[in-house]
């Protein structure tokens, strides 16, 4: 699987603002817009949409934008827990050989590796590459020169490559979603360009209301398309990557200028004890530290 992005499309891999409280709103309650986050005075530029550039509050192009990537090899494949992951990023080069470091904010690209185990879907180990800041992967011979790979301009997609061919489709909420097939002894089959929704507005919403009362394993339950028990390992396996990338940016200073970035390794993971087991100075990255007043 090969899964891409064009985003970040918002400032990430820089510096955060200077706090500035003269600049906040008289209509923001910035306190309760910071949540479980570390209280700090009011930054411009995080409020509406920025802020999914820093870890304080947001989760990258990766947590912005990959549920809706991912979800469609995942749902597809009948994936679940990841087992491993490893990854590397893109750096900023302010001063000659010396990368900008900013721990506190998502880098500006990133390449992600992320493996599972073989399912009843797929007889074989599957391994998930994802790709974000407008980097994606080679065109695949099997697809015309001049067609899109994924969606639009190949800005956003997904690859499902096997032993008989592939699929090239497009981000989950896209309309038409328009998957392609194409085998290598030539046959194709597109999805149909056009698509109707007869769900609506706020449909799913009722739908999880509803299947929340009638109660788990309920028909109500079944008939959803993305209830906890199937969203919980996707998004972890979203946030996986993401602990790949923090992980990548720890580093211990040796002295005489040198830095030693320890972590950079491929990381194993235990989805039923929610652990790395590899590398404990990455399991920091699994909860986070919750403000007083906003714990559970």
């Amino acid at each position: 699987m090969k899964i891409w992005t064009n985003r970040p499309v918002w400032p990430q891999g820089v510096q955060m603002p200077a706090p500035d409280p003269s600049l906040k709103p008289d209509a923001l309650n910035w306190d309760l817009w910071l949540g479980p986050a570390k209280e700090k005075p009011y930054t411009p530029n995080m409020h509406p949409f920025s802020w999914r550039g820093w870890w304080d509050y947001g989760t990258g192009a990766l947590g912005d934008v990959g549920c809706h990537l991912i979800d469609i090899p995942f749902r597809t494949l009948g994936l679940k827990y990841p087992t491993a992951a490893e990854c590397s990023v893109g750096s900023v080069f302010s001063k000659m050989w010396t990368p900008d470091y900013i721990p506190e904010g998502c880098p500006p690209s990133s390449l992600i590796t992320i493996n599972f185990e073989a399912t009843q879907k797929s007889k074989s180990p599957i391994q998930m590459t994802w790709s974000d800041g407008g980097i994606r992967p080679p065109h695949p011979e099997i697809i015309p020169a001049n067609s899109d790979i994924g969606g639009k301009d190949s800005a956003n997609g997904v690859l499902i490559i096997g032993e008989k061919g592939l699929i090239s489709t497009n981000i989950n909420d896209s309309s038409p979603l328009m998957p392609k097939l194409y085998l290598y002894d030539g046959t194709t089959d597109f999805g149909p360009e056009t698509e109707e929704m007869t769900e609506p507005e706020y449909g799913h919403q009722r739908k999880w209301v509803d299947a929340c009362k009638a109660g788990f394993n309920s028909k109500e339950h079944l008939a959803l398309t993305s209830s906890f028990d199937y969203a919980g390992p996707m998004t972890e396996t979203v946030l996986m990557g993401n602990l790949a990338i923090r992980s990548f940016m720890l580093r211990k200073e040796l002295g005489n200028g040198k830095i030693d970035y320890f972590a950079r390794k491929k990381l194993l993971w235990d989805g039923q004890q929610m652990k790395i087991t590899n590398l404990e100075a990455a399991n920091q990255f699994v909860t986070r530290d919750y403000r007083e007043g906003f714990t559970l």
